[in-house]
């Protein structure tokens, strides 16, 4: 898309949601969610019911949505510094231009607030800074946090711990950062522009810890809470990286949900959650509707990955099963149609060169994903549509179609058929009916795969720490033997 001279340039209203599912009401509208505002939002533009992220930990999805390169381009796999993603030692990021620099060079006047990247921003990155309260509190007084450890004293050192925990608190939702991250932007509503505007807000809920106030819960009794689909011996065909990388003592498991009690009260705990971060929504929208701005802004929502509530044997992302990968995608704004969905498979890499289109701004040679305009406006590409998901140098999961293909390190394999098993439960890689599916699905997989960057790391699970470490020797003897053969 590209406006005519003398078309203002559109408003841009850009949020992400930390570890948001496909659980909302326009998507899954799992065990009767109650997110009225993702559905106001949906019948405003289009709602993308297929989209999967970079990767699925937060720092490289962001990273990669942020800068429009693929983890694999980047070797940005694990949470890196939001100053040290441009460095003049990286020779794929030194001079990217980041999202929302892009449009400050094309004449937008950029402000945000929340988390957007990893932390909060690159120094400098927006004229208006709002900045990020730290952590994911408030928190109470007395917690309980999952220690992830038990009785096994051998895992101490080796993993990390998080914020695993769950119930009523603060009192009032003014008190949670989210809500006065919303009142500074809604502030922002209330001004005058000399210039088109990039508003970003980064929502930290429904992250853990999952605290929210006890209203929220109110919404959601007990006895009225589905749980998704598990199978004990769901893992028994996963290959052993796929094992090494799901192994995560940190979070807690299913089985200890089931026999604990817990499972319900954490995916209650989650629903309310969102429910929250949809309330949130709603402020924004009110608040752009009763604008000035009303007709001239794009909004783009997006979450940086999905979020497991118990499938696969655990509650975290940190896979590349569906349930990890899978997130809301939602774009509305000027020439788009109202109320629509696509179920084809599309990348959350897409966002950057999307904006830039229908934003009439000049295309980013350096963007690697694919722009989403033709898609939403007249149904282009629906065919082909494919993503592509990377967690760690050389473990890749490609979507196409209703099945799902991931390779390892090693090139052991998975291969799922929704159709049959929507559940991922049955590794159908020898299957060989789907042999040449599966080589149509392999050849769609990144052809580089970059060490690990320097400044890029995942200390919580041993084995991207053990991955970073052997490609750090590969790549030494890797000099060593180019230096002597020259």
């Amino acid at each position: 898309m590209v406006l005519d001279e003398g078309d203002s340039k559109p408003n841009v209203l850009f949020i992400a949601i930390d570890d948001l599912n496909n659980m909302i009401s326009p998507i899954a509208n799992f065990s009767n969610i109650k997110t009225p505002n993702f559905d106001r939002l949906a019948a405003m533009g289009v709602t993308f019911t297929d989209a999967h992220c970079p990767a699925p930990l937060c720092g490289p999805s962001r990273a990669a949505i942020m800068t429009g390169l693929r983890p694999s381009t980047t070797g940005i796999y694990g949470m890196t510094p939001d100053n040290k993603i441009r460095r003049d030692d990286n020779e794929a990021t030194k001079d990217i231009i980041f999202l929302p620099e892009y449009f400050k060079k094309n004449g937008y006047h950029t402000m945000g607030i929340g988390k957007l990247f990893h932390n909060y921003a690159p120094d400098g990155m927006f004229d208006e800074a709002g900045g990020r309260v730290k952590g994911f509190g408030p928190f109470p007084e007395k917690r309980f946090v999952w220690d992830g450890f038990g009785t096994s004293k051998s895992r101490k050192g080796r993993y990390g711990r998080t914020n695993t925990d769950w119930g009523a608190f603060p009192e009032s939702d003014t008190l949670m950062p989210d809500h006065q991250a919303v009142n500074w932007v809604l502030e922002r509503f209330n001004k005058n522009y000399k210039q088109p505007f990039f508003l970003a807000l980064g929502f930290q809920r429904p992250h853990v810890p999952l605290y929210v106030p006890q209203k929220w819960f109110d919404l959601y009794p007990l006895e009225s809470i589905q749980t998704p689909p598990y199978q004990s011996d769901d893992l028994n065909d996963i290959p052993s990286v796929g094992l090494k990388i799901n192994d995560l003592p940190m979070m807690p498991s299913t089985e200890w949900a089931i026999n604990s009690g817990e499972w319900k009260k954490i995916i209650q705990a989650y629903l309310a959650c969102v429910s929250f971060v949809d309330y949130e929504l709603g402020r924004v929208l009110d608040a752009l509707e009763n604008s000035q701005y009303a007709e001239n802004t794009i909004i783009v929502l997006w979450s940086d990955h999905g979020y497991r509530l118990g499938e696969k044997g655990t509650f975290a992302k940190h896979a590349l099963w569906e349930t990890a990968t899978k997130a809301p995608l939602m774009i509305a704004g000027p020439n788009l149609p109202k109320g629509k969905k696509i179920d084809a498979p599309v990348e959350m890499l897409s966002i950057y060169p999307t904006l830039l289109g229908l934003s009439g701004l000049p295309a980013y040679s350096r963007n690697e994903g694919k722009s989403l305009v033709g898609m939403m406006q007249k149904n282009e590409g629906l065919k082909e549509a494919y993503a592509i998901t990377t967690y760690g140098k050389n473990n890749h999961a490609v979507k196409v179609d209703g099945y799902r293909y991931i390779q390892y390190e090693d090139g052991t394999e998975e291969f799922y058929d929704h159709a049959s098993d929507p559940n991922e439960w049955i590794n159908a890689t020898n299957n060989f009916k789907f042999k040449s599916k599966i080589e149509g699905l392999k050849a769609l997989l990144p052809k580089t795969n970059a060490t690990w960057d320097a400044e890029s790391n995942y200390t919580f699970q041993p084995y991207f720490v053990e991955q970073k470490a052997r490609g750090n020797v590969d790549a030494v003897k890797a000099i060593k033997v180019f230096g002597a053969e020259r």
